[in-house]
């Protein structure tokens, strides 16, 4: 960004994906340099004190701000159509940043109970040590949301689509439920993310992202995100970050903000590569069911496309028939064995396919009721679609598939 031309307003998302950042150095760089340092040389001991008590703009220490990082903040948050955002060194720290600012002993919680594994021990054991209640309900049934709120309910936590059965929420409709509450309603947007979905403007409070996936887009780093309010970051997260240090490493932070350059491009192609291999899957006789909402079968198909703009993401999970839960876990292990092109990996959103099993992955620290209560069973798989071409991911998993009657 050049200073002496600011950016116009109302450029598209697309623009602001590739301008959005800090101002240039002297040097006038067009990519965004890459600030590696831990400390800043302050010009006085005045500009110092005063920095360091928030009185006056200036980096001082990267456990509280740095430019490569600041740079991705305000990318993502133009992306997402929010007045701020916040780094994180992960997507789970994003989420215990978030519920350390925003609860207390006490307090309630409602959670959707399709949520990604780590993020239901979270909610359900980990806030627990400190007097949180959680809450786990249906993804789906607004009802059940509201029959869950309490007096004390301070926050409403919800994926769309969920990690992994792509389980679509009604963003709008829980975000009203959470206001009348008096309460916030955060979204994980990193299945959708912002080229899909922005769930602010749908009325939510809070968007997390894990930025390990597609705003890297290459398996390369950790990463996570908050976008919210000015009020809330500068006030309730930043404070925070700086005294818990859960903070997103400078170089990590080019990386995926240079990302987000490519977001739109990677996630529309990748989407369309999800789709036409989704269709495949459902027409293969080893395959019980698949999980896409792009597909007219599932259940939430029109709120999807609805949310998501027409596509139904690049993420897609199957299961494979069988007639025991141990047939299943079977089967599904041969063709996760059987893939010579996609990746045997438990990350998403990279350029390469990725495939996995959730039971024992994911979700295998959860107990077989919670994992069954989730709808995640032993022949359940996970498939994150890459670029590569649809046809050879569809023959990679045939390998598995046309032969799964041998197991």
């Amino acid at each position: 960004m050049n200073p002496d031309k600011p950016l116009p307003e109302g450029l598209h998302p697309d623009t602001l994906a590739v301008r959005v950042g800090i101002d240039a150095s002297p040097y006038g760089e067009n990519s965004e340099a890459l600030y590696l340092t831990s400390c800043f040389v302050q010009p006085d001991a005045a500009t110092s004190a005063r920095r360091f008590a928030n009185e006056e703009d200036g980096y001082t220490y990267s456990r509280t701000s740095n430019p490569s990082v600041t740079a991705f903040e305000r990318r993502l948050a133009a992306l997402e159509g929010a007045e701020a955002a916040i780094g994180t060194a992960s997507g789970m720290s994003a989420i215990l940043l978030m519920g350390m600012g925003l609860l207390k002993a006490g307090d309630h919680v409602v959670c959707s109970r399709s949520v990604f594994g780590s993020t239901m021990k979270l909610f359900g054991s980990e806030f627990a040590k400190f007097g949180v209640e959680t809450t786990f309900v249906s993804q789906t049934d607004v009802a059940e949301w509201r029959a869950a709120l309490k007096p004390n309910t301070k926050l409403l936590f919800a994926e769309t689509p969920t990690n992994p059965l792509t389980e679509v929420c009604d963003i709008a409709a829980l975000a009203a439920l959470a206001h009348d509450a008096g309460a916030l309603l955060a979204v994980d947007n990193c299945f959708a993310t912002p080229v899909l979905q922005k769930p602010l403007a749908l009325g939510a409070d809070v968007v997390i992202h894990s930025g390990t996936k597609f705003l890297d887009g290459q398996g390369r780093v950790m990463a996570g995100a908050l976008c919210a309010s000015q009020k809330l970051i500068d006030e309730v997260f930043a404070p925070l970050i700086r005294t818990t240090g859960q903070v997103l490493a400078p170089f990590n932070a080019w990386v995926v903000h240079k990302g987000l350059e490519t977001l739109a491009v990677r996630v529309r192609a990748q989407s369309a590569n999800a789709l036409q291999i989704a269709q495949w899957l459902e027409s293969h006789p080893a395959v019980d069911r698949v999980f896409y909402p792009g597909l007219p079968s599932h259940p939430q198909h029109a709120l999807a496309m609805a949310q998501q703009g027409g596509v139904g993401g690049a993420v897609i999970a199957f299961s494979v028939k069988g007639a025991s839960p141990e047939q299943q876990r079977a089967r599904a292990f041969h063709v996760l064995d059987s893939a010579r092109v996609c990746s045997l990996a438990t990350n998403l959103g990279d350029v390469k396919t990725l495939i996995c099993h959730p039971a024992s992955t994911s979700h295998g620290r959860l107990t077989e009721a919670q994992r069954q209560a989730a709808g995640v069973v032993q022949g359940l798989i996970r498939l994150a679609v890459g670029l590569e071409h649809p046809a050879d991911i569809q023959a990679d998993l045939a390998r598995g598939l046309d032969d799964c009657d041998n197991y």
